[in-house]
């Protein structure tokens, strides 16, 4: 175990300030580490001084230089070696990593008092980053095809449950990221979000589902008639026939069981990532799973850890709200989805953009995928949705749209039938037909559902024979 008693010695730290002023190029490599609140207080004044001088003349000052300013004589050290550098910078980063800590904790109890836990929170993890910099990244000449081997590896994609979807994310949401679906009031951002947790559920995934403004029965009961296609008002009457088709649901299919679908409600107001971030902990502590995917409903009701950041700034408040969020993904390498409003100026627009989005730029700007949702009445009728791409970080589909079959009854999305980003343009008969269909998902008992290529065959029928019989009265 590493001895950091010497850390708080006079002659440690003079010899950290040594060889500084010893070794240019071995200074040169800690200085971004190097902090003069470290250091004894008679000692601060000399590495302050080292520091500035080196920042305004690009190179360590000589001893007498550093005594003319400050009283210290530094010693310099002769026939520096390999062995001499590696100490040092073991030492110092060992060192710096060390009082930080220190630092933060005799702080700590100042910032408990002041109600500022999250600033604490904060601090004590940047302390425990603190290190020098080894990895030198990747150099783009090099095993070229290693790079691109590895790149066909999707397992940093999580699959959205829609394959039109996927194909324009080039395979799905990436770990750690956070994505936005953005709508107006009544649009179905909950609907979205709902039915994304339970594609991965299903999927074999655990999935944390955090709801601020629903209830957890009023979620749970939407769940319900996704899984079992009847509508919510009839789910009472058929109990024993609910239970059974989450029963199958749970069982999964081709040996891959369900995960957990966890639905837990909290305030609609006040609450942080660091609430959020405490749930995942206790989860995993309880069930001895790790949550892999958490849907949060919704983004704009979140407040920031920091008490004191003003809320009414919706700028501010978004900037940190979504940056806190992104980084739970971060933290624990899942993607993280949730929903944002659209403001008044959306109302009559039919095509989105970022000047749409409630709040402002800040929360677009953190997000890796942004989504607007649009419908109207006409498609709703018509069983579909439409997501219109505002922003993909990690794929080319900005400006591009998609459209998702939606069933009205048990509020269940599914990719449109027969949807191919390959397939030819359709004529006017053939459009007519397609629009006249509505979407009907059908009961696999599973909750995978998707919509089959016959869906409104009824209304195509009809509408042949109502077309057939116009052409026969013009003749």
């Amino acid at each position: 175990m590493e001895d950091t008693t010497q850390y708080n010695t006079n002659d440690f730290q003079t010899t950290l300030i040594n060889f500084m002023v010893s070794d240019e190029t071995s200074f040169t490599r800690v200085q971004n580490i190097i902090d003069e609140k470290y250091f004894m207080d008679n000692l601060r004044p000399v590495v302050r001084m080292i520091k500035e001088h080196s920042d305004r003349y690009n190179t360590v000052p000589q001893p007498q230089q550093v005594k003319a300013l400050t009283g210290y004589l530094p010693e310099t050290f002769e026939g520096i070696d390999d062995s001499m550098v590696e100490w040092f910078l073991n030492s110092t980063e060992g060192f710096c990593r060390h009082r930080a800590i220190e630092n933060v904790i005799l702080n700590g109890q100042d910032l408990i008092e002041k109600g500022k836990g999250a600033d604490l929170e904060r601090q004590i993890k940047d302390a425990m980053q603190i290190s020098l910099i080894s990895d030198l990244g990747s150099n783009y000449f090099d095993d070229v095809k290693a790079r691109l081997e590895r790149m066909k590896d999707r397992s940093n994609y999580v699959t959205t449950g829609w394959k039109t979807m996927d194909r324009k994310l080039a395979g799905g949401f990436t770990r750690g990221s956070l994505n936005i679906f953005a709508g107006g009031s009544g649009s179905g951002k909950s609907i979205f979000l709902q039915n994304i947790a339970l594609n991965w559920a299903v999927m074999g995934m655990n999935v944390i589902y955090i709801t601020l403004e629903l209830s957890e029965d009023l979620v749970n009961n939407r769940l319900d008639a996704m899984v079992t296609q009847f509508r919510t008002s009839e789910l009472l009457r058929n109990v024993d026939a609910v239970v059974m088709k989450v029963a199958n649901a749970r069982r999964g299919r081709g040996g891959v069981k369900a995960g957990d679908l966890m639905v837990k409600k909290f305030a609609e107001a006040g609450t942080t990532s660091n609430d959020i971030k405490a749930y995942l902990k206790e989860y995993q502590i309880k069930t001895g799973r790790k949550p892999d995917a958490v849907v949060i409903d919704y983004l704009d009701l979140m407040h920031p850890n920091n008490a004191k950041i003003d809320v009414s700034n919706l700028f501010t408040k978004d900037k940190y709200v979504s940056e806190e969020m992104r980084s739970i993904g971060s933290e624990w390498d899942i993607p993280v989805v949730s929903a944002s409003q659209l403001n008044r100026q959306s109302v009559e627009a039919q095509e989105f953009d970022h000047s749409h989005i409630a709040g402002g730029i800040s929360k677009i700007n953190t997000a890796d995928n942004v989504f607007g949702i649009f419908t109207s009445l006409t498609m709703r009728e018509n069983g579909k949705y439409q997501i219109q791409f505002l922003k993909t970080r990690s794929a080319a589909a900005v400006g591009q749209k998609l459209e998702l079959a939606y069933d009205a009854s048990c509020m269940r999305l599914a990719d449109m039938p027969d949807d191919d980003d390959d397939a030819p343009v359709m004529n006017n008969q053939q459009m007519t037909q397609t629009v006249a269909a509505t979407a009907t998902i059908p009961n696999t008992g599973n909750g995978l559902v998707t919509a089959p290529p016959s869906a409104g065959s009824v209304q195509r029928s009809a509408i042949e024979s109502m077309l057939s019989r116009l052409k026969k009265d013009t003749e």
